[in-house]
C-alpha cells in the first residue's frame, strides 16, 4: 500500500439502497437520517420520468456523486475509471498532456503551476493565471476533471487555452502542442566548486531515489559545501516522498503530522537517522507561489526545524490531504479527509509558508533587449580572423564538459535573481553559524 497525498488506495464495498417514491411532495415527518436519501431518491425519478431528453438512473446518480464531491472542496472530485487509471500513471512519473497542475476556485479554473521542461512551461504558464476557455469552451462550465480531459490529449495534438495572466486586462489564447510530460524530478547543477542547486519539479515515486543518487554522484568528485534546494514551481505529489526528501537532509525528529477530524486520526511522520543524510551541508531553499502540497511540507518542515533558510515568495497554500479510494467498478473518489502540519503546528491551508527572506523574482531583459545589447556590444572574439585561444585546441573532454557545466551556471545565476541571493546566502550559512 502508498500512501501519498495523492495517492492513498484501498478498495472499499458500498451499497446504497434507495426505495421507490411516489411523485409530488414528500410527507412531513420527523427529521432522520432517511429523509435526505428519500428526497434524493424523488427527484431522481422525476428527471427521469421527466427531462426533455433521455437519461438513465445510473448516469443522474453518478453525476450525482461528481456534484457532491465537487461542492466539497476544489480537491475532492469522482473519478471515472479512465480518471483512476490516470492517476495511477501520473503518480509513477510518466504520462502525457501539456504539464500543469490545475484547481478549481469559485468556478475558475486556476494554474496551481506548471513543470519545468513540459509544452506548458515553455508556452509561458504561470501559478495564478486563470483559464477561461479551453478549445473555446468556457471553463466556467466545466468541472476540475472534465477541464483535466479537455486539456489533455495524444500527444502531437494542440489545445488552445484561453489565459487571463495575473495582473492583466486581456486575455490571450495560448496554443500548446501535448508531450510526454518528463519523469525526471530531480535535477542538479553545480553554481560553483562544492555548491550544488538541487531541482526537484514534482514528487513522483522515484523522486528521493533520484535526489540521493545524484547526491552521491556529486559526493564522489566533490565535497558539498552547501546545497541550493529549487522547490519553485513545485506543485507537489506523493506525501511518503516529502517526508522522505525532507529525511534527507534530517537526522530523525518529526517532519509533518496530519490530521482529520477526529482528534484521534493524528499520524505523525517522522524522520529516521541514515549514514547518508547530510545533515551537516549549509542549506538554502528557494519557494515562490507555484511551491504547493508535498512541496510545503518539506519547506515547512526544514523551515520549522531551523534547518534551511528559505528564500522568495510565499507558498501557494494547499495543506490537505487527499485519500483516493477505488470502487469495485474501477471508477474511485479523491475525498479531502485531513489537514496536514508542519512540525510546529502550523496549518498552511489557504496561508501558504511565508520566506525568512521574500524576495520576487525579477525577470531577466527580454530577448529583444539582449539582442539590441548584443548589437553594441564588440569584442576581441567579434574581429575578423582573430586569433582562438590556444588552450581550447588543447581541451581535453573533461575540461569542456567542466566549462559547459559553469557557462550554464553563469547563465543561470545572471538570470535569476533569487537563486543568485541563494547562493550568496549559503556560501555565508557556516559563519552565521558560528556566530550563534
Amino acid at each position: 500500500m502508498r500512501t501519498g497525498i495523492w495517492f492513498i488506495c484501498f478498495t472499499m464495498l458500498l451499497t446504497l439502497t434507495i426505495a421507490p417514491a411516489p411523485l409530488g411532495a414528500a410527507t412531513p415527518g420527523k427529521d432522520d437520517q432517511f429523509e435526505a436519501l428519500r428526497r434524493f431518491s424523488q427527484v431522481v425519478d422525476m428527471v427521469e420520468t421527466h427531462y426533455v431528453k433521455k437519461v438513465t438512473k445510473a448516469e443522474l446518480i453518478q453525476n450525482s456523486i461528481k456534484g457532491m464531491l465537487e461542492q466539497l472542496d476544489p480537491h475532492s472530485t469522482f473519478l471515472s475509471a479512465d480518471d483512476f487509471k490516470e492517476l495511477q500513471v501520473s503518480s509513477s512519473g510518466a504520462f502525457h498532456g501539456i504539464g500543469i497542475e490545475i484547481s478549481s476556485e469559485n468556478g475558475r479554473l486556476i494554474v496551481v503551476s506548471p513543470i519545468e521542461d513540459t509544452p506548458a512551461f515553455k508556452a509561458g504558464l504561470k501559478s495564478g493565471d486563470i483559464i477561461m476557455e479551453i478549445d473555446g469552451e468556457p471553463t466556467m462550465e466545466l468541472g476540475l476533471n472534465e477541464a483535466v480531459k479537455k486539456i489533455r490529449g495524444p500527444q502531437g495534438t494542440s489545445v488552445t487555452l484561453t489565459i487571463l495572466h495575473k495582473g492583466a486586462q486581456q486575455p490571450i489564447d495560448v496554443v500548446i502542442a501535448r508531450g510526454t510530460i518528463p519523469i525526471v524530478s530531480v535535477k542538479t547543477q553545480e553554481l560553483d566548486k562544492g555548491y550544488l542547486m538541487c531541482r526537484i519539479t514534482r514528487f513522483n515515486e522515484h523522486t528521493t531515489k533520484e535526489l540521493r543518487d545524484k547526491l552521491a554522484e556529486y559526493v564522489k568528485k566533490t565535497p558539498i559545501k552547501g546545497i541550493v534546494l529549487d522547490l519553485r514551481n513545485n506543485p507537489g505529489g506523493l506525501l511518503d516522498q516529502a517526508v522522505s526528501v525532507s529525511d534527507t537532509f534530517l537526522a530523525d525528529g518529526l517532519i509533518v503530522y496530519i490530521q482529520g477530524k477526529d482528534p484521534q486520526s493524528r499520524r505523525d511522520f517522522n524522520g529516521r537517522k541514515e549514514a547518508e543524510d547530510l545533515i551537516d551541508v549549509p542549506i538554502v531553499t528557494l519557494i515562490n507561489a507555484g511551491s504547493a502540497s508535498a512541496a510545503e511540507i518539506v519547506a515547512g518542515a526544514l523551515q520549522d526545524r531551523k534547518r534551511s533558510l528559505l528564500i522568495g515568495e510565499k507558498t501557494f497554500g494547499k495543506g490537505s490531504v487527499q485519500t483516493v479510494v477505488s470502487l469495485p467498478d474501477g471508477s474511485g473518489i479523491k475525498l479531502t479527509t485531513a489537514l496536514y502540519y508542519t512540525p510546529n503546528g502550523r496549518s498552511i491551508q489557504a496561508e501558504g509558508i511565508v520566506p525568512d527572506l521574500e524576495i520576487p523574482f525579477v525577470a531577466p531583459p527580454s530577448d529583444e533587449d539582449k539582442t539590441l545589447k548584443d548589437r553594441f556590444t564588440f569584442r576581441e572574439k567579434d574581429l575578423s580572423r582573430h586569433l582562438e585561444n590556444g588552450s581550447a585546441k588543447k581541451s581535453k573532454k573533461g575540461v569542456k564538459a567542466n566549462a559547459e557545466s559553469e557557462d550554464k551556471a553563469r547563465v543561470m545565476i545572471e538570470k535569476d535573481n533569487q537563486m543568485r541571493l541563494a547562493l550568496e546566502m549559503v556560501k555565508t550559512l557556516p559563519k552565521l553559524k558560528e556566530i550563534r
